[in-house]
Formats: structure tokens, sequence, C-alpha cells
């Protein structure tokens, strides 16, 4: 049976965790491993400190590792001490909030999972469920639809299908999967990241400033074909990510030449 890995952000007790394995675990062999807490905003950052690793029940009873590190290090720590190898697939969910545009991909704990399994050549899905408002994350039963939460997981197993059986799509690495959380049409829309940065997302509190909510309203509006447009849109986004920059040698001809001429 094929080995999936499943990881996010919001912590290893969250009900998007939950509800994405009970929805793929009959497609092979799951494994859970997550932070013990949220992790989010801290992208595809690697711990420097001791990270413990310990046994924990789900809700369902099922057995998952918890981690105090970051997702990133729960795919370090899944293949070369739990699984002792690569798993066929990594699926990264459900985060409760939106994973949209630029900044969320170097910023998303979800994203930096699958960004740390693509480096390693791991076909990678991320799945988000765009909440308007902030999660709550101590009462997120309260605060989540779960019939939406339930789509989404619906989703993320159709895809992983698809991946098991035909492998990623050419020349992509990530899916990122957004679900909206104000459904208007149950259509998918392959499309870009937007390029729009956050707009200003900190708020005065004494001492200096922090992030109180991470909405989809704090997201810039953007054109069609973007992964923001979708969503503000009402469809479900799609969105194939390739890792590999553009590095333009060629552009730095001049560069180089004045260096060596200043340092003969």
């Amino acid at each position: 049976m094929p080995k999936i890995l499943l990881v996010n952000d919001d912590g290893v007790h969250s009900p998007g965790l939950l509800t994405l394995k009970r929805e793929i675990q009959n497609l092979g062999e799951i494994t859970v491993v997550a932070p013990k807490k949220e992790k989010s905003g801290i992208g595809k950052a690697l711990s420097c400190n001791l990270v413990n690793v310990r046994k924990v029940s789900l809700a369902d009873g099922s057995e998952a590792y918890a981690i105090d590190g970051t997702p990133a290090d729960a795919y370090f720590i899944a293949t070369h001490k739990i699984l002792r190898g690569k798993p066929d697939l990594l699926v990264s969910g459900i985060n409760l909030g939106p994973n949209l545009g630029i900044d969320d991909f170097f910023t998303s704990g979800t994203l930096g999972a699958t960004i740390e399994a693509a480096i390693h050549k791991v076909p990678a899905i991320a799945v988000s469920y765009c909440m308007e408002r902030p999660a709550d994350l101590k009462n997120e039963f309260l605060k989540v639809d779960m019939a939406h939460l339930f789509l989404a997981a619906k989703i993320a197993k159709k895809t992983a299908e698809y991946i098991l059986k035909n492998g990623m799509p050419p020349n992509v690495d990530i899916i990122s999967i957004n679900v909206p959380e104000k459904i208007v049409s149950l259509s998918f829309e392959a499309n870009t990241l937007s390029y729009k940065g956050f707009i200003d997302l900190y708020v005065s509190r004494k001492g200096g400033y922090i992030i109180s909510q991470w909405t989809l309203f704090d997201y810039p509006d953007d054109v069609k074909g973007t992964d923001i447009y979708t969503i503000k849109e009402g469809k479900i986004s799609v969105t194939p990510i390739k890792l590999k920059f553009v590095h333009n040698v060629e552009g730095l001809k001049d560069l180089i030449y004045f260096l060596n001429s200043k340092f003969k």
C-alpha cells in the first residue's frame, strides 16, 4: 500500500487534520506527524533546538506523532526517524484559514511542509479551508462549518487518488487547494498564485504590534486567473507550484565584469 504522510500547522488535535485523516485513511498506510501546538506563519523553518516526539491519541482513538517542532521538521522526522524512508505522498492540512498568494507561499507552515517534501521529490498537496473570520483554535468545532470541512477533505481524497494513480502533473511539485467558506459554485479553477502581498496585518498592542487575525479580508483583490480572485468569487482554487526559481545569470554579466575588474 502507498505510504501517505499527513502534516499540518494548526496542531495535531485540529479538526482539520482529523477530518482529513478520516477521509483518506483507506487510500494507503497513513502516518500522522504534526506539531503538538499551532505553528502557523512559520513557513519552512526548521528547529535548531531539541525536538521532542511523542505518540498521542487523536479524537477517533487512532495514533499520531506530536512534535514540538515545525511542519517542515515533521517531514524530516517522519521520513528519517519514523517511516525510515520517503512517503509516496504528503498531504498538509486541512488548514483552518486561507493559504493564498506569494506571501502565504513563504509564510504558511501548511505550505512549508509541502515545500520540504517537494525539495526531496515527494509529491505534495496542501489543503486549506478559507475561513472569512479568525479561527479560534480552542473552540474550532464551534467556528468551523463542518460540512465544508468534509467537502475539503473529499477534494483532498480525490486529488490524492489521482496523484497516487497518475503521478504529479508535468512540471508541478506542489498542488495547493483552497476551498472557500462561502461556496458560490462547486466548480474548480486552475490558477496561479497571486503576486500581491498582504495588506497591513499588524494592529497596536501595549508595547508593540501583533497580527490579531488572518482571514480572507486580509488579502488584496487581484485579477482573474489568480488564487485570490478565484476564492473571492466563491469557487475552489487549485494552484500548481513548481519549485524552480529564475536565475538570470546572463543579466549579471556587467556586474561580474565590474567585480572582476575591481579585484584583479
